[in-house]
């Protein structure tokens, strides 16, 4: 995705080991901050989390917060199914024996023949967060997975089943059936500090139960790999298996969890980055209670005040602001909280939520702890007045209410990848049938059995996990619909209309 200077969203790359999915990547930085449109409010949590005490100066002894850490810290292995495919292949022997058998020479009639890719195996790392087995870890690490196997520390192991994921924030929540498992505390990454001891807790290359130390390097960091990022960056070598592990504190409460290295050559080279618990801690929440994420929005786009001075100057312009840190705002979108609020292009957010702020990450990370609804306070400049208001922040639908993941039983079909034989009988290259109907959306909506399912939203439909993933898409879209172009039994196409709101 091309980095630009209203920094909607960031770009890098994340590389992924050859077979599994053992750690996120960074092989460029992204030059400046991606968007502040979304976000999310903080929610009470069901885990354990830990009063700040404070920590004598002098040499600190990392060895108790490091035997805490490990004892919470689990290895997870993923499979993900190789799919079948049909392909279309050319029969060798058709070009040796075509004419002497009437095949019609080179070439011949090509044949379709079935190929099953390769199961794909990944590994990374996890953090137990309760007692009754919920663990935090990675999107990018279980988010493709049809079967996840956990590995505790003392080598029990356990089948694990996911809760929620979510891709903005590149977190997870999975679960295995077990009680009295060894919790990590919950820290507080607001009370970090640069120069502060850290230890990263994972299981890179395999390699169980590692721990590696360093410090603070910086907060608040964006990279560009995800929507929502406000990354704390540390010394501590993180390396691929290290994904979903833990960033613990001199005390081993947790306050990051890693997700991220900087390399030029995929191990690691100076930098890890990991999501702080004040993402994390929301997210979570939402996913035990909701199965995705009450995101926030305030409605803006915008850029950190030192870029868009530095973009000025380049220009030649003079800028003209009376302050040297903040959110510039270069958009506000219609109808949203922040044109409620009176908000305009030109404005420089610089305290949200009692919080000061200095650069979009930060933000994207005030806003992402919230949810729709919530009211909070934020300071503005424009020109040199200083302006102190309250918003009431908004879902990516423009509302208050809170969104739930759709229930795909709802749709009321069940589906399959045509046939050849529906191919040729129809002109077709792609599409589902509904092999099976009943009450539901879908019969509402005039499909039956046979029923072809071409397009929906204008994304091509050649798996049942398009499907899948055009309604999941469509429920956290601003409208809610699914546009589905179809076919019936007797060829006639037709387009209904689905509202995911009733």
């Amino acid at each position: 995705m091309k980095q630009t200077s209203k920094n909607w969203i960031g770009a890098v790359l994340l590389v992924l080991g050859s077979s599994a999915v053992t750690g996120a990547v960074v092989k460029s930085k992204a030059a400046a901050s991606p968007v502040a449109s979304e976000a999310e409010t903080p929610a009470s949590h069901a885990f354990q989390t830990s009063q700040s005490v404070a920590v004598p100066s002098g040499l600190v002894d990392l060895t108790g917060a490091a035997e805490r850490a490990v004892e919470s810290v689990v290895s997870i292995k993923v499979t993900q199914t190789g799919k079948t495919q049909r392909v279309q292949v050319q029969d060798p022997f058709n070009d040796i024996f075509g004419d002497i058998f009437g095949f019609g020479g080179r070439g011949g009639h090509p044949q379709m023949r079935e190929y099953k890719q390769p199961d794909r195996h990944a590994s990374g790392s996890g953090v137990i967060i309760s007692d009754d087995g919920y663990i935090v870890t990675n999107n990018h690490v279980v988010g493709e997975a049809d079967e996840i196997e956990v590995k505790l520390n003392d080598n029990r192991e356990f089948k694990g089943s996911i809760i929620g994921c979510d891709p903005t924030t590149d977190l997870a929540l999975i679960k295995i059936d077990e009680k009295g498992l060894p919790e990590i505390k919950i820290g507080n990454s607001d009370e970090l500090r640069l120069g502060q001891w850290v230890l990263a807790v994972g299981n890179p290359f395999n390699l169980t139960s590692t721990v590696t130390a360093g410090i603070v390097s910086a907060k608040a960091r964006s990279l560009g790999a995800n929507g929502i990022e406000s990354f704390i960056q540390t010394d501590a070598a993180i390396n691929s298996g290290n994904s979903g592990g833990a960033l613990v504190n001199e005390r081993g409460e947790l306050v990051g969890i890693n997700a991220m290295l900087y390399s030029q050559t995929g191990s690691y080279s100076g930098y890890g980055f990991a999501i702080p618990t004040t993402i994390m801690n929301k997210v979570v929440a939402d996913l035990k209670v909701y199965g995705t994420v009450q995101r926030a929005v305030l409605g803006v786009s915008g850029i950190d005040v030192s870029n868009w001075i530095d973009s000025e100057k380049a220009r030649g312009n003079e800028p003209n602001l009376d302050v040297v840190d903040g959110v510039y705002i270069d958009n506000v979108a219609d109808a949203s909280a922040a044109e409620e609020a009176g908000l305009q292009k030109g404005d420089v957010v610089t305290e949200f939520d009692k919080k000061k702020v200095t650069k979009m990450s930060e933000l994207q990370e005030a806003i992402a702890q919230h949810r729709p609804g919530d009211k909070v306070s934020l300071t503005y400049k424009r020109g040199k007045q200083e302006h102190k208001i309250n918003v009431t922040l908004r879902n990516t639908q423009g509302t208050t209410k809170v969104m739930e993941e759709v229930d795909l039983d709802q749709m009321g079909v069940s589906l399959k990848p045509i046939s050849e034989e529906q191919k040729k009988a129809f002109g077709l290259n792609y599409g589902l049938v509904v092999n099976a109907i009943r009450n539901g959306k879908m019969k509402q909506a005039g499909a039956s059995k046979g029923t072809i399912i071409l397009q929906v939203n204008d994304q091509k439909m050649q798996t049942v996990e398009d499907w899948e993933e055009a309604v999941k898409n469509a429920n956290q879209s601003t409208d809610r619909v699914l546009w589905i172009k179809a076919i019936t039994p007797s060829g006639r196409r037709f387009s209904p209309v689905i509202e995911l709101n009733e």
